[in-house]
């Protein structure tokens, strides 16, 4: 039997619960960055990489140092963070097949039944494969971005995913890559051999598109999952020899460019880099 885990529907049932004015419920914001170590930000010690609107949020607003992810993998820690389950009651508890059913209760659906605006970007990797329509299944109005998680590795996709349907990109991937991919699950996985559309920023754009619109909307408030693919490497492109990068494929290095560091090293901080611009 599933039952709701308390932590996530406590503090929902705080907020939407306590008979409040609509106009009194806040706006939510909740970013996920995937495979990010608790010391890669400044706030949480680091001194090398630079994160100062990051920093800047933790100053001003709170800082967890006991927020773990229900896994130690990505589509059970996403199916924990979406149901409030323990990961022994969760239907998903490893990166193999699985998918969320009809009537399992997710935290947006029910932000959505107390009247939120709900809209998820990035990646959903929630089951192995998942439908295109999977985040509308389960609570989201818009859904812009990766629907599968194997898909979600590649920076530079051949297409992402609009509302369930896919959106065509620019980048072309090598073919080798695809007569690689064996089943469903592994659509969209590998390594582009033409990279102009870089996902993680296309998505961002859309974020924000998001919240300016839906903000706008003063008779409802707004709930934005804004969970990001970077800096998790691309698995799929280790030892790949016909580009650099090894795995952490950015537009370019930045102001890492010159340090004497490995690529892979100037790739992820990079990526460390866009998520505090993104933030900021």
């Amino acid at each position: 039997m599933h039952r709701p885990a308390k932590s996530i529907f406590i503090a929902l049932g705080l907020l939407l619960a306590l008979g409040q004015a609509q106009a009194e419920r806040p706006n939510i914001i909740y970013i996920l960055a995937d495979d990010l170590g608790w010391g890669d930000l400044g706030c949480y010690g680091q001194k090398t990489l630079r994160t100062p609107n990051l920093d800047r949020m933790a100053k001003e607003g709170m800082r967890f140092t006991r927020h773990y992810s229900g896994s130690t993998v990505c589509a059970p820690s996403r199916c924990v963070l979406m149901t409030g389950l323990h990961t022994g009651h969760a239907r998903i508890r490893g990166n193999g097949p699985g998918q969320l059913q009809p009537g399992d209760l997710t935290f947006a659906k029910v932000l959505q039944k107390n009247g939120y605006q709900t809209g998820c970007f990035g990646k959903w990797g929630i089951g192995n494969p998942p439908p295109l329509d999977d985040p509308q299944r389960h609570g989201f109005d818009e859904f812009y971005g990766y629907i599968n998680m194997y898909h979600a590795h590649n920076f530079y996709p051949e297409f992402l995913v609009h509302n369930g349907r896919k959106v065509k990109l620019r980048n072309v991937l090598y073919d080798d890559w695809r007569a690689k991919r064996i089943g469903p699950q592994y659509e969209g996985a590998g390594v582009a051999k033409v990279a102009v559309d870089y996902a993680p920023k296309m998505i961002a754009d859309r974020l924000m598109d998001y919240i300016r619109n839906a903000g706008a909307d003063k008779s409802k408030p707004f709930f934005a999952y804004y969970a990001l693919n970077i800096p998790h490497a691309n698995n799929e492109a280790g030892g790949e020899k016909r580009i650099r990068f090894d795995g952490m494929r950015v537009p370019d290095w930045g102001s890492h460019a010159n340090l004497d560091i490995p690529d892979q090293e100037k790739g992820f901080a990079r990526m460390i880099d866009y998520i505090d611009q993104d933030v900021g």
